[in-house]
């Protein structure tokens, strides 16, 4: 029924084409926004959308007798799209046979048969589902030598041109902007060539090649002069991670410093955005500073939100307050109306009677009983008060996932008497050094030798320690690779437990490790979970039958971990949803590692004080094999207890600001409805 909706909505938008075209040109004329842009409420209503536009240029180009030249881009943000036009080959008859492609980049030097080529990710995302000719299908050579690089270029865009240009390119976006691999600094006049690749744009691909180390620093990529002579352009994006570079690709003045921005000057361009990737633009974070939202716009087809809602309001006021530097209870009515907030009025009598309703909203998400307070009335907490004790059930997507992100809440539940459970959704074995392994094999080695000269266990530690180092130094022994997630999967299991048992989790039936197979290393790259990973997670629900679930709505992760267990997670929910014990469970979302809820989307605010600061760091101290630098640091060279710290003091500083209480930190949950 869902999927019979979505299509009726994207044949709607299709069959409105000018319908479209006019709303973009309103809302960027109101909102100043220098492209033209859709927003989806999720990336696959999105993603259906474009692969019905491809759809349709190949189909008209074939009505006129015509090849239709596409170029394509590779990574995560495409993929839905492509499977998407496997199933119109499949289902619905879409002929490649008229259709010539060209890839936007490629990793160089790397072979083609690589998992990691993007040669590889072509062919298993769509080339070989669909009849296109092979000899159509032009993707960069990452394989040539350093002295055929510029020829090879050469006649990549000598082909391009001789076709008659390119009909339709799809494009992705980095997040500091690039576009194909034209990093920050390219010039406008670029065309096909090798560049150098920014360390950003490595860090979020270290995962799929086993760590930084691991990516190629230079590449074959289509210039920015090559893409802007397209006919047509769709940029597509997807995640609250890509929010701040679409806003300045978007909102700002063009400048090769955000190779995004460029596309500004093309006529004929469109951003393709999910909810989340549009979420930083000024149509959501202030919509009333350019339109009065308490009436109908003057265009109909506007998808601006309508409306002063509580949670506008809340919104808003929040904003003002922390625009004006006054805590909320003195913003007066000068400031809403300077401000283009005086529509809140009509609901509200005065700054006074406004600024005392979001006051209460907010006052009343602040809570030391994340479990509810037994015996109280709970009319305006964030949690039910009964049942007194809850069964709680935290799912936590890497193994200390938990206690980076609720590790003070973790710490409250356990001292409240709830019966807490813990469920680690992937082993996180990839986060850990091959060379931490060795240093552990080394110590075991050390104690085997005190214990025992002659040990069978000294014995299989020196065997299968060689076979880990040939894994390691040659990449040639799958024995040794095998051998090595497991032992590192077992490190953060062992840290996992260590940290639990530190916050009072003594009881190991407690403790599940899920093991979701979409994490495992395998041919293809983590891009969807199966229905195995959602029958997991079901099967532990139904298990416990939780009052409460916690879980990371963290969809920032750089490498899509988080996404997939959330999604993975959502499924469960819903195929459970109307089962009694369902019924009656709050489910709470906290943020990960890499970043942290606005004040207005907090629901539930847990403060703690300096001695809890001091016991959730020494939790996340369990964790040993992310100190001193982890794998995948991200963007912020902090450890992970620093950054938690940071963020906790920094939402209890906004709520004092806000003319709220002052703790020393705060730990925020958006409730999931």
């Amino acid at each position: 029924k869902e999927l019979e909706k979505l299509k009726i909505i994207i044949e709607k938008n299709l069959n409105s084409k000018l319908d479209n075209i006019k709303r973009n040109v309103y809302e960027q004329s109101v909102f100043k926004e220098r492209v033209p842009i859709s927003i989806f409420e999720h990336p696959s209503l999105g993603s259906v959308f474009v692969a019905r536009i491809i759809a349709d240029t190949i189909i008209k180009k074939q009505k006129l007798g015509e090849k239709c030249i596409l170029g394509l881009a590779t990574g995560s943000s495409p993929i839905s799209i492509y499977s998407e036009l496997v199933r119109l080959h499949k289902e619905e008859g879409l002929s490649f046979q008229n259709v010539i492609t060209f890839n936007l980049d490629e990793y160089w030097p790397i072979d083609k048969e690589s998992r990691n080529s993007y040669h590889a990710f072509m062919f298993s995302h769509l080339f070989n589902h669909v009849d296109i000719k092979k000899n159509n299908i032009y993707i960069p050579d990452g394989t040539a030598s350093s002295k055929m690089i510029e020829q090879n270029c050469l006649k990549y865009e000598n082909k391009i041109r001789e076709l008659g240009g390119i009909d339709l390119q799809l494009l992705g976006i980095g997040r500091n902007g690039h576009i194909g691999f034209n990093e920050p600094g390219t010039l406008k006049s670029s065309i096909t060539r090798k560049v150098k690749i920014e360390y950003t744009t490595r860090f979020d691909a270290s995962e799929e090649f086993g760590g930084l180390n691991n990516v190629p620093k230079e590449a074959i990529s289509m210039g920015t002069r090559t893409i802007l002579d397209t006919k047509e352009i769709i940029l597509i994006a997807w995640g609250s991670n890509k929010a701040k570079i679409i806003k300045k690709a978007v909102e700002e003045k063009k400048n090769d410093v955000v190779p995004a921005s460029l596309l500004q000057e093309h006529k004929n361009t469109l951003f393709v955005l999910d909810k989340e990737s549009a979420a930083s633009l000024d149509r959501f974070i202030c919509p009333w500073v350019y339109t009065d939202i308490s009436k109908k716009p003057k265009n109909p087809l506007s998808s601006t939100i309508i409306g002063w809602s509580n949670k506008n309001i809340k919104k808003a006021v929040i904003w003002l307050s922390l625009k004006m530097k006054k805590s909320i209870l003195l913003l007066t009515d000068e400031d809403y109306n300077e401000n283009g907030m005086g529509g809140i009025f009509e609901k509200f009598k005065s700054s006074y009677e406004t600024n005392i309703e979001v006051f209460n909203m907010l006052q009343n998400t602040i809570t030391g009983w994340p479990g509810g307070k037994p015996n109280t009335d709970d009319k305006s907490r964030p949690e039910k008060s009964h049942p007194g004790k809850k069964r709680v059930l935290i799912f936590s997507p890497h193994p200390d996932d938990d206690v980076i992100s609720m590790g003070g809440t973790f710490d409250r539940l356990i001292q409240q008497g709830h019966d807490v459970h813990v469920a680690y959704q992937t082993s996180g074995s990839t986060a850990v050094w091959d060379d931490y392994v060795l240093e552990i094999f080394d110590l075991n080695n050390n104690i085997a030798k005190v214990l025992s000269k002659n040990s069978r266990f000294l014995e299989s530690i020196n065997k299968y320690s060689q076979k880990i180092k040939n894994y390691i130094e040659n990449k040639i022994d799958f024995e040794g690779f095998q051998i090595l997630n497991q032992i590192k999967s077992s490190i953060r299991k062992s840290e996992a437990y260590q940290a639990c048992k530190f916050l009072g989790l003594n009881k190991k039936n407690n403790i599940h490790y899920l093991e979701m197979p979409f994490y495992q290393k395998g041919v293809k790259k983590r891009t969807d979970i199966s229905s195995t990973d959602i029958s997991l997670v079901e099967k532990l629900i139904k298990k416990i039958k939780p009052h409460q679930i916690f879980a990371a709505g963290d969809l920032s992760d750089p490498h899509g971990t988080h996404r997939l267990c959330l999604r993975a997670l959502y499924r469960a929910i819903n195929n459970l949803k109307n089962l009694s014990f369902m019924k009656k469970c709050s489910v709470w979302l906290y943020k990960g590692a890499w970043n942290e809820w606005k004040i207005n989307d907090i629901d539930m605010a847990i403060p703690m004080s300096p001695d809890q600061i001091i016991k959730k760091r020494k939790a996340i101290y369990k964790h040993k094999s992310q100190k001193d630098g982890a794998v995948f640091p991200g963007n912020d060279p902090r450890e992970f207890w620093q950054r938690a710290e940071e963020r906790n003091a920094k939402t209890a500083k906004n709520y004092s600001d806000l003319g709220l209480a002052k703790y020393a930190a705060i730990e925020g949950f958006k409730k999931y409805k």
